[in-house]
């Protein structure tokens, strides 16, 4: 039977307008399978090499499918497979032979084609399997569609949740400044020091190496150390002389006061940590559980630090604030004792300006030291 003879017939039901690449040396064969596909209701460009195939894809990706034959001089259909699988991945290929064989057959489908059909073919087969192939490849663009419509909304919605998250956060940091302001207001003696040992304690944090969200709580848990003084009795926290041995112990209460109340705020619960442990000293020899070494979270250890370069270098009603060299001298006689000595040796490397930029930068009352994070 011939070629034309097995391509006569009618036009099949119409199909959704596709652009299917027909690529045969043969020119009578492309030709007549070019015609039927327009006349099946497809758009078809037929060329004659792979070469000139590579060529169209590469100036015209819109195609919906090739229809190639295998056994052509130069680049063979195979190889142009392998082309287009790389180049463009998801274009269905339809392999065309007139040789039988078994092996052909096997490698063509190992290579990535879509189906495959042996010349001469009815004019059913090739519109059932064109079909096929057309229907796959609507199906895949309409996929990648929906996932790229789906990755923008995600996108958008992703960013807007991230918005919402960061204005919900500050509002968070503003509750606390709230908090450490209520306690300054309460204790003048310490005014302003909620603020300025955060400022030190987080660029301590930095040199350290800290960043991130641990970055954000250790802040958080600096800001608040102090925080549980809010329930220490008004005739302990304000008395101008000496504590007795029981109001020392009352005072000391503070650590787990603070930490009871802090940790009940699911974002705090983390900050909590260094505000139950501000207390404890590097030996062992702090309250209020005795904690050692590694044991007290890196936060603590690092607030310790800011916290009596702070206490050093601060007016009291009995004392005139010290200069940052007899701080930095007294830090550094209590290094392995009362501090971290990996952390003290990173504080002496900053230099005296840095601390004093953050302890004036800490006067602005819109300043939060945690909001340059």
């Amino acid at each position: 039977m011939t070629w034309t003879a097995r391509l006569r017939g009618g036009p099949c039901s119409q199909m959704p307008h596709e652009r299917i690449l027909v690529v045969d040396d043969e020119a009578p064969v492309r030709g007549i399978v070019a015609a039927l596909l327009e006349h099946s209701g497809y758009s078809a460009v037929a060329v004659g090499s792979a070469e000139d195939a590579l060529d169209t894809l590469s100036q015209d990706p819109g195609f919906s499918l090739v229809l190639s034959d295998i056994m052509m001089p130069g680049t063979d259909g195979l190889a142009l497979l392998d082309r287009i699988s790389s180049d463009h991945p998801g274009l269905p290929v339809i392999m065309c032979t007139a040789v039988h064989d078994v092996h052909v057959a096997t490698s063509a489908f190992r290579r990535g084609a879509f189906d495959y059909l042996l010349k001469p073919f009815e004019r059913t087969q090739l519109e059932s399997t064109v079909a096929r192939a057309s229907e796959h490849s609507r199906n895949l663009r309409q996929n990648i569609a929906y996932r790229q419509h789906l990755e923008e909304i995600i996108s958008a919605r992703t960013g807007r949740l991230r918005a919402t998250m960061q204005d919900l956060e500050r509002s968070y940091d503003i509750t606390i400044e709230a908090m450490g302001d209520a306690l300054d207001l309460r204790d003048e003696e310490t005014e302003g020091h909620s603020r300025r040992v955060t400022a030190y304690t987080v660029a301590l944090a930095r040199s350290v190496g800290v960043d991130g969200d641990h970055l954000r709580i250790i802040a958080r848990g600096a800001f608040l150390h102090d925080i549980g003084k809010i329930a220490t009795p008004d005739a302990i926290l304000l008395k101008p002389g000496r504590l007795t041995a029981d109001e020392m112990s009352i005072m000391r209460e503070h650590c787990q006061r603070g930490y009871d109340m802090v940790r009940k705020i699911p974002f705090l619960r983390e900050a909590a940590e260094i505000v139950y442990a501000h207390q404890e000293r590097f030996d062992g020899s702090g309250y209020p559980r005795g904690l050692k070494g590694e044991e007290i979270p890196l936060g603590a250890r690092i607030f310790a630090i800011a916290d009596a370069l702070d206490a050093i270098t601060s007016d009291r009603p009995y004392r005139k604030g010290a200069n940052l060299e007899v701080a930095r001298e007294e830090i550094a006689r209590c290094s392995g004792t009362q501090f971290d000595p990996e952390i003290v040796t990173v504080f002496q490397q900053i230099g005296n300006d840095a601390w004093r930029n953050l302890r004036e930068r800490s006067r602005d009352r819109d300043f939060l030291a945690f909001a340059a994070l």
